[in-house]
């Protein structure tokens, strides 16, 4: 069958001009960004950047970490340090600096990291000629700032940008030390990192498994030397709390266990339903993994964070700044000439600008009732049936295009 190849560009020019006015639209977009933070009444709160200031500088007052609660500006919700230890060690030299310049420079430094984020995706993809330039990397940057995973980021000061940007740098670098050494401290700060463990082990490399626990291990041995006893109440007694995290049920919250406990309208916890479903995500993960292939790095690890993400209990939807990337393997990457690819990156694009469970949430009453109407609740179930039919068709088709790829190659020689 012949292959048709994809059809020519019939504006040649908008993509240079794009590619110039890149940088420009980069500052554009930092501005409006900054300006939306600072004229605009709630603009950004930066409840979790006071979370995570304030819990560290609970450490001058032994065993107070865990007691800490941040409320004044969410007096329905006093938020609680709910992170590991050693976060509060790696953030405790910021609560010595004004709050107002932390802030201001913690905005510029996810800017920096969603750049970084942007280029190491294209890194990862080895791309050639115009789609692996600066220029692109500059437009998803000044795209991404506005999706909702990166909205909410700015608004709360949350640090799930830079964890993203250590992860791939993790994947992208060949050294076991330093991609071990990321992965155990990114989850010694915060547990969601340690899934990419997962791609780690797919990929056979186990010497980078070995010494990012060790380091996971480390992280927790100094937290025991700085903060003591808090260290051991946290492994023992609040991991796992979910609803020490936040309410479940709101719509923020889109991983399988929220989903669920919104149409069923109460916490489901992992029983039988949510367990079953995170089996066939689990399932659709493995089979979007073998389809890929190990040869595919981004692709692999979107898919492994894919998955950690409906599995975790609480996955807010700052915690889905994997679609950058995501959306950078669907247009850029070895499947980019398919319709399917170019449906889910740009229906991704449009989902997470608007920002449905955004949206969902003016819906509902108080973010800790979880029981709603059904058609609230079953919308609310948006990033994961996206993040089901991602997965489904990746299976499908990257296997599809593997074997017909192969089915094209010529076949050797005899030997004379």
């Amino acid at each position: 069958m012949k292959v048709q190849s994809a059809p020519a560009n019939t504006n040649p020019r908008l993509p240079a001009r794009l590619a110039a006015a890149a940088p420009w639209l980069l500052l554009i977009s930092i501005a409006a960004r900054l300006a939306w933070t600072y004229l605009v009444p709630n603009g950004a709160n930066f409840v979790d950047l006071h979370v995570y200031v304030g819990g560290a500088g609970a450490l001058d007052h032994a065993d107070t970490l865990y007691d800490y609660v941040y409320a004044d500006q969410t007096p329905d919700f006093p938020l609680p340090f709910t992170y590991p230890p050693f976060a509060a060690v790696v953030f405790y030299p910021l609560h010595l600096l004004p709050f107002g310049f932390v802030a201001f420079a913690w905005q510029l430094g996810v800017v920096a990291a969603l750049y970084g984020v942007a280029r190491l995706s294209q890194k990862l993809l080895t791309l050639d000629g115009g789609c692996a330039s600066r220029r692109v990397a500059m437009l998803w940057t000044a795209v991404g700032i506005w999706l909702e995973p990166l909205r909410s980021t700015f608004d709360y000061g949350q640090i799930n940008v830079l964890l993203v940007l250590a992860v791939l740098y993790a994947v992208y670098n060949t050294r076991w030390w330093v991609s071990g050494l990321l992965v155990g401290l990114a989850a010694g700060v915060k547990l969601t990192p340690a899934v990419s463990g997962l791609y780690f082990l797919g990929v056979r490399r186990w010497a980078t498994v070995v010494f990012s626990a060790v380091v996971f291990l480390a992280t927790i041995a100094v937290s025991a030397l700085v903060v003591g006893g808090q260290t051991r109440y946290y492994f023992t007694e609040l991991l796992g709390d979910a609803k020490r995290v936040g309410p479940i049920g709101t719509s923020f919250n889109q991983s399988w266990r929220g989903g669920i406990s919104r149409i069923l309208g109460h916490d489901a916890g992992y029983g039988p339903v949510v367990v079953a479903a995170i089996l066939v995500t689990a399932v659709l993960a493995f089979l979007a993994w073998r389809a890929v292939g190990t040869d595919d790095r981004l692709g692999g690890i979107v898919v492994v964070q894919l998955f950690g993400l409906l599995l975790s209990p609480i996955s807010w939807t700052h915690h889905w700044v994997w679609v950058l990337p995501l959306m950078i393997w669907l247009l850029h990457g070895p499947l980019r000439e398919r319709l399917g690819a170019r449906i889910l990156g740009w229906g991704w694009l449009a989902l997470t600008i608007v920002g449905v469970p955004w949206l969902l949430s003016f819906a509902q009453p108080t973010i800790w009732q979880i029981s709603r109407p059904w058609y609230l609740a079953w919308a609310g179930l948006i990033y994961i049936v996206a993040t089901l039919a991602t997965l489904a068709w990746v299976a499908t088709t990257a296997r599809h295009s593997l074997r017909s790829g192969r089915s094209r190659e010529p076949s050797p020689r005899p030997s004379p």
